[in-house]
């Protein structure tokens, strides 16, 4: 079975679009699981939703990360829209009119937490949910820590492990991504079935949380 099979029924497409990415990419939370990922999470609530272009969705989630920009780049916030342009130079050989052009590029653009866009059509939304369900729950955390370390960023503030008397400071503690932004997004989600699965993975979050501060306090 072909990655591009996961796709189906627009493996075809999947296969051409695929084919574009940096196979060699060194950031393994923004890798060809974490797109498949996202799709498994985009199909699921593209069925609950109803009445959504998936052809259009499988472009923006195969692509929505084609533009690779560090955590801590000075680009960050730019991410998503490089992202969009790329996408669109790719799709529109491929038949895509205009107007589903436009579709893709706000889906990737508006998808991303930090470019800070109010997702406006369907598919927008759902690749927006689908993305964020990946930054949370036990996949969430697994990812928070491999970034942390490729960042070169310490495991907690040993001072101040929970940040009770400052801001969250995310960029020098990983621990402190939680209350910066990971249980933030909770809030956020765009679709009913989204916001349920969201709200399981938040709640094993809060769990590790917890017993990772009972620990770092010795009380575990």
């Amino acid at each position: 079975m072909t990655i591009a099979a996961a796709f189906q029924p627009h493996e075809i497409l999947a296969a051409r679009l695929l084919a574009e990415l940096n196979a060699q990419t060194s950031d393994g939370a923004h890798d060809l699981s974490h797109t498949l990922r996202v799709w498994r999470n985009a199909a699921r609530i593209a069925i609950d939703e109803g009445n959504s272009d998936l052809e259009l969705l499988v472009a923006a989630v195969i692509l929505h990360d084609c533009v690779a920009v560090e955590k801590n780049s000075p680009l960050r916030s730019q991410a998503s829209h490089l992202a969009a342009s790329r996408a669109v130079e790719i799709c529109a050989p491929l038949g895509f009119s205009g107007t589903r052009l436009d579709g893709l590029a706000h889906a990737i653009a508006a998808h991303s937490f930090s470019a800070g866009i109010q997702a406006e059509t369907l598919e927008a939304r759902i690749l927006q949910d689908a993305d964020r369900l990946d930054a949370i729950g036990a996949i969430g955390i697994a990812r928070c820590f491999y970034v942390a370390g490729r960042l070169g960023t310490a495991l907690y503030d040993p001072n101040d492990p929970t940040a009770r008397n400052r801001a969250p400071n995310d960029e020098a503690f990983a621990l402190e991504h939680f209350d910066a932004k990971l249980f933030k997004l909770a809030e956020l989600f765009q679709t009913a079935s989204g916001a349920a699965l969201a709200s399981a993975r938040v709640s094993r979050m809060q769990i590790f949380y917890a017993e990772f501060v009972a620990e770092i306090n010795g009380e575990a």
